[in-house]
């Protein structure tokens, strides 16, 4: 797998803050598409009717895309805003919609623009952010007597191990950075006499614990 790592959210998140008396809520998640991400948009709408403005932007891997709109608001004060926001996070696969509950106190353009930002970015912080990496999906056999070896090298190559099966001899299922593959694959023939080799099943992105 040749792509490269990326940055996300692992679920929806929100936060809010009043500024002059407008009530800004700030809602992301995690899109892979542009329909979901008009879905989440138009749920947020949806749940939100009696708000004056839905500003929103998202970032998609697919295609290398993005999104803004100000949704009535003065021209950028509001979508691109955001927009920069998920950009200077290195966030995509992401969407952020910002509502506003006009308050009867206007903000002016560059206070309309702090505002958005300031939306963004709460929800931002609000949300788990989960660094995505390539990675390999792979099952190794190996006896009892091998298991405490085995056990080191995972945890030495950053491998997540995702089960384990007792029956007879021991079975893994685990998750390795793509990287760390051939390393490991030498480390393991070496500690087993050449004995052992992991088996690949599968490729993904994987969201490894940052170390």
């Amino acid at each position: 797998m040749q792509a490269k790592s990326y940055r996300t959210v692992a679920v929806p998140a929100q936060d809010e803050f009043t500024e002059k008396k407008s009530r800004f809520i700030g809602f992301i998640a995690p899109v892979t598409t542009e329909q979901e991400a008009a879905e989440f948009v138009e749920e947020i709408r949806a749940r939100h009717r009696e708000a004056r403005h839905h500003c929103y932007a998202y970032l998609l891997r697919q295609g290398n895309l993005s999104r803004f709109s100000d949704d009535g608001e003065p021209s950028g004060t509001a979508g691109r805003p955001i927009l920069e926001v998920l950009q200077r996070e290195e966030l995509t696969d992401v969407c952020v919609v910002v509502v506003r509950y006009f308050g009867g106190v206007l903000l002016g353009t560059g206070g309309l623009a702090r505002a958005y930002t300031q939306g963004c970015k709460q929800a931002v912080a609000a949300a788990e952010i989960l660094s995505m990496h390539p990675a390999v999906e792979c099952n190794l056999t190996a006896d009892y007597g091998f298991y405490s070896r085995l056990q080191s090298l995972l945890a030495a190559y950053g491998a997540v191990v995702r089960e384990t099966d007792f029956a007879g001899e021991i079975t893994l299922r685990f998750m390795l950075r793509a990287e760390r593959l051939v390393p490991f694959a030498g480390a393991l023939e070496e500690a087993s006499a050449g004995g052992l080799a992991p088996t690949v099943t599968g490729e993904c992105f994987y969201p490894f614990p940052e170390v």
